[in-house]
């Protein structure tokens, strides 16, 4: 038997995680530019969407257990700085995942190795290949690992991101949760503009427009914190 080298051992060695099955992290940092049919495109986007929810309950449980003492909006504001487009491609950034990425030539010609939403995507895809390839227990670990020196990077004094705000002034005001709709995308894969849709229910919807997903909600967000004379929430790409 003939056993094949590990192609991405490295990345692995950095994560803490061996892939059983090396496809998973492969669709993982495959980028839209090199995507060639729809189905491959879904499963890209479907590890992306676990990754998230996925960083997001392990974020949670370990704030709970960091600062027993802080109440739910201090909570919300370290969470927000932990598991946005940010925090995601510090820790790809610091694993060195730009190297391992899948881009078509014209992407990482313009510097897609860099770009801080790429990385940021890949991370999450990542966590999502993790959990599918070893489940929670595993991503946990991962998230753990990558994650540990970030809890204190930004203190929770400091203003919250327009997401965070929005939230905090929807549950002052006893209102819903805001939600998020992708409206529109255009433009080309390595240069897209997305437009995003804030809604909250009993409160006239407002947009936004991004270079990333994130942007435009946080550029939606603000744009309802602005309509309704709420001043103070930082815009974050």
């Amino acid at each position: 038997m003939i056993l094949r080298p590990r192609k991405y051992k490295e990345l692995e060695k950095a994560l803490g995680h061996r892939f059983k099955d090396q496809q998973l992290i492969e669709v993982a940092l495959t980028h839209a530019s090199m995507r060639g049919g729809k189905s491959q495109k879904s499963d890209n986007e479907r590890l992306e969407f676990i990754g998230d929810r996925v960083l997001g309950l392990v974020m949670a449980e370990t704030l709970i257990e960091l600062f027993p003492a802080a109440n739910e909006g201090e909570l919300a504001r370290r969470f927000n700085r932990l598991v946005r487009g940010e925090a995601c491609a510090r820790v790809a950034k610091s694993i060195g995942i730009g190297p391992h990425l899948i881009l078509s030539d014209s992407e990482a010609g313009s510097g897609g190795r860099a770009k801080g939403t790429i990385l940021a995507d890949a991370m999450e895809a990542i966590l999502g290949a993790v959990f599918l390839d070893g489940g929670f227990d595993a991503a946990r670990t991962v998230v753990k690992r990558l994650w540990g020196s970030q809890y204190d990077q930004q203190p929770a004094s400091a203003g919250p991101d327009a997401k965070s705000a929005l939230q905090e002034w929807a549950q002052g005001k006893g209102l819903a949760l805001p939600e998020y709709v992708e409206v529109s995308r255009k433009g080309p894969d390595h240069a897209p503009r997305f437009t995003s849709e804030v809604r909250i229910a009993g409160c006239a919807p407002s947009r936004g427009e991004g270079a990333s997903k994130r942007a435009a909600e946080q550029a939606a967000a603000r744009a309802l914190l602005e309509r309704e004379g709420v001043a103070g929430a930082e815009v974050h790409e």
